[in-house]
């Protein structure tokens, strides 16, 4: 006989309300695949107008931290994907914090062992490690080998006296047939599963038992996981069937891998989310990176709002395959989104990055200072690929002086055509009384010092540039004047026409 899990593939009988459920370990933060995870989830439940849960599954007691829970929540949040039922929001079917339904996983046991669906086990890590060696020996895979499945009852009070015992379940002869909603039919045979552990010494649930319970007392309907736990799928079915629950539909997606094709290490994105966070990167933009990542719109747009994907999502269109994850391309995704962003939201963003220059993130900033940050930022928003990088990109922008010049600026500031550029740049704009200078009247300084020099635009603009920024790459001219104001822009070019010539040091600061 077969127990066949009897799925339903995706847009059939979808008048059922569709549950699902982000069950991460709190034992340090969220990485990109937990976060693609929970994607895939939150997508297909958002598209079936379903409910997500969020569960805590801290029931690996020695690597599990209190601080941690709070630390998924946090990223969860920041990165944009709510959940209806759960931990930090309660629901009908709490509590949402495996170490705090250890009565339930009891009763479960309870009930498999009255029924001779499971038995105590009181093996010995030293026997067990024997019997493993044994099997490795005779060169077969190594499993349980039943030895207490019968045990009478005077052993069971012998044993029971010197040794706190585990829970079994007891294997049925059956092959398993998993209908998977994205890998197709798989066929386990169970002759190849010993009778397996469902409960601990110790009083804990085990991983197969504890999450069985859990996504039928919280009514789970379908479940989309990564496909290392394929393995564990014929467990749990075996689990459904034996407890009397109903069975979720199974979904399992492909792992993520490195871009040379190994697995996600964390020199290429297995980083915690809160590296992208404190990094610069964008919610939206991680979030649209991630979406394509074993899933396709059936066309070839990248650039795709979360409600866009979620309105389009359906597993038929996810990978049976690996996909990778690739850096640069993230860095593109957000370097998109970036140079999307409104300049209010963008500013909103970049002030954490701002310390250095004496702005934080809590400052009060009045309305000309907000609107002057405000061009500053949006000035080099082109140039980034992540708002970490502001920083660097503005600080020529702050203060009275260049504190030096780069190389390519260096040569141009000692070049032949520095000096009537630079000298015709103070007479033009000396002319002006108003501390402000506005783009129009900008660019048509700009204009007469080209024409009064005579000697090309590029041999003009150039020295003017590095004088102004250090660089000779960078925001428009009449940006970075705009920004600077006529003083500081002329005390820096005058600066500079000190050093014309080939002085030695850096640009003087006035």
């Amino acid at each position: 006989m077969a127990l066949k899990i009897n799925q339903l593939h995706e847009g059939e009988g979808m008048t059922e309300k569709v549950r699902v459920r982000f069950a991460p370990a709190p034992t340090g933060h969220l990485h990109i695949g937990n976060i693609r995870t929970c994607l895939f989830n939150w997508l297909f439940a958002r598209h079936y107008n379903g409910k997500v849960i969020l569960r805590i599954e801290d029931t690996d007691v020695a690597r599990s931290l209190d601080e941690a829970c709070q630390t998924i929540v946090d990223d969860l949040r920041w990165i944009g994907l709510d959940w209806d039922e759960g931990y930090g929001v309660g629901g009908p079917y709490g509590p949402y914090r495996q170490s705090e339904r250890l009565d339930v996983y009891r009763k479960y046991a309870e009930a498999l062992i009255s029924r001779g669906d499971a038995y105590f086990c009181y093996c010995t890590p030293e026997e067990l490690a024997e019997e493993r060696k044994a099997y490795l020996a005779r060169g077969r895979m190594p499993r349980y080998s039943g030895k207490c499945r019968n045990l009478s009852r005077d052993e069971v009070e012998r044993l029971s006296a010197e040794r706190t015992p585990v829970v079994r379940f007891r294997v049925p002869v059956d092959a398993v047939i998993l209908d998977d909603m994205i890998k197709g039919e798989i066929n386990f045979d169970s002759s190849t599963i010993g009778d397996f552990v469902i409960m601990r010494s110790d009083g804990f649930p085990t991983y197969n038992f504890a999450v069985v319970v859990d996504d039928a007392e919280m009514k789970v309907t379908h479940i989309i996981r990564g496909d290392e736990h394929i393995s564990n799928t014929p467990r749990q079915i075996m689990l459904y069937e034996a407890l009397g629950f109903p069975r979720p539909k199974f979904g399992h997606v492909a792992m993520i891998l490195d871009p040379d094709k190994t697995k996600l290490s964390k020199r290429h994105g297995a980083t915690s989310l809160s590296y992208y966070r404190e990094a610069g990167y964008l919610p939206e933009a991680i979030l649209n990176h991630l979406a394509l990542l074993g899933w396709t719109p059936g066309d070839t747009r990248e650039i795709m709002s979360l409600h866009e994907v979620q309105t389009e999502f359906s597993l038929d269109r996810v990978s049976k395959g690996p996909s990778v994850f690739d850096p640069k391309k993230l860095d593109w995704f957000n370097s998109q989104y970036i140079r999307a962003s409104d300049p209010d939201r963008l500013l909103d963003m970049a002030l954490p990055y701002l310390g250095r220059f004496g702005i934080h993130e809590d400052s009060q900033l009045g309305g000309e200072e907000r609107e002057r940050l405000e061009k500053i930022v949006t000035s080099v928003r082109d140039s980034i690929t992540n708002l970490s990088g502001i920083p660097e990109e503005v600080a020529f922008l702050f203060g009275d002086g260049v504190e030096a010049y780069d190389e390519s600026a260096r040569k141009w500031i000692e070049g032949p055509t520095a000096k009537p550029a630079l000298s015709g740049f103070i007479e033009v704009f000396s002319g002006s009384d108003a501390a402000e200078l506005g783009r129009e009247e900008i660019q048509a300084g700009l204009k007469r010092v080209i024409g009064d020099a005579g000697i090309g635009a590029r041999k003009v603009l150039m020295p003017i540039r590095a004088a102004l920024t250090g660089r000779t790459k960078g925001p428009e001219l009449h940006v970075v004047m705009e920004i600077l104001g006529r003083e500081r822009s002329i005390n820096r070019v005058r600066a500079a026409l000190l050093d014309t010539g080939g002085n030695s040091g850096g640009a003087t600061s006035l």
